[in-house]
């Protein structure tokens, strides 16, 4: 990998993570549409993901310090949901459990899927049809202080769906969100937030394996542009898509999606 391809992948990361069009699908599609042979891409993968676990942290600092300083008054209390804050706060820890579970137990089928083009079209694919039905099943009457545990763990399995690449984690969870009657902006707030804990997760764990490498040093400089513009952009792209959620519908994404999802099936089938 050289530093421009790592800054113009960490510009697609910023940009896809959050926008409902799958960032590790174009992370799969970009690279083999171009002829990139990257070596060590999935750790790259992995780190630009934790850039942008800065960027949703720096935007929702306000919200993540309420929900913490709640939390522990509420443990402290022993009220844990008594406080809206609190309460959200164990949510979004909930939400999070099934993808982690899942996730360690797939960790080898989902590096496969990393590797096929035509798989991760499919997954697109997916997302546009998860998009289109959260668009016609949602009622769209709920905030983000209204999520139940139920709702919790419904939108926690969907971003199950979105541990193989293509399948957008955004996409699946603020459907998932919609189709349990959340506002489009509550439900990507939602997304957003809950996203947190198993990047963070997935993000320790990699560093920790980056470190131990003994090329670690001649990798950062390498790596570096790509987690900065990574950063950068999905701070932007948060802020766009909350904005734009408050008014429109997620129908331009489905046709993104398709779209995509159709031109990374075709050359996969072409190549092989």
């Amino acid at each position: 990998m050289t530093g421009l391809q790592s800054f113009i992948l960490g510009i697609i990361q910023g940009l896809t993570e959050f926008l409902p069009i799958s960032s590790s699908g174009h992370l799969v599609i970009i690279p083999n549409l171009l002829g990139w042979n990257i070596a060590d891409k999935f750790i790259f993968d992995v780190l630009v993901q934790v850039a942008t676990l800065i960027a949703v942290i720096s935007y929702f600092w306000k919200d993540l310090l309420a929900i913490g300083k709640a939390m522990i008054k509420g443990l402290l209390d022993r009220s844990l949901l008594a406080n809206p804050d609190s309460r959200l706060g164990w949510m979004l820890l909930l939400s999070s459990v099934p993808a982690g579970l899942i996730g360690i137990i797939l960790k080898e089928l989902v590096e496969d899927a990393f590797r096929s083009l035509i798989a991760t079209g499919i997954a697109l694919l997916i997302t546009s049809i998860l998009l289109v039905v959260a668009e016609n099943v949602g009622k769209r009457k709920y905030d983000l202080r209204d999520v139940s545990w139920f709702t919790a763990l419904w939108i926690g399995f969907f971003q199950v769906m979105a541990i193989f690449p293509g399948i957008s984690r955004s996409g699946a969870t603020i459907s998932g969100g919609m189709t349990k009657d959340l506002k489009r902006p509550a439900a990507a707030r939602f997304s957003f937030l809950m996203s947190i804990p198993i990047m963070l997760a997935a993000g320790l764990l990699e560093v920790f394996e980056l470190i131990k490498r003994p090329d670690v040093l001649d990798l950062l400089p390498v790596y570096i542009p790509g987690f900065i513009s990574a950063a950068v952009v999905g701070y932007i792209a948060i802020r766009w898509l909350i904005k734009y959620l408050q008014r429109h519908s997620l129908y331009i994404f489905v046709i993104y999606c398709a779209l995509m999802g159709i031109i990374s099936v075709v050359a996969g089938l072409l190549r092989s």
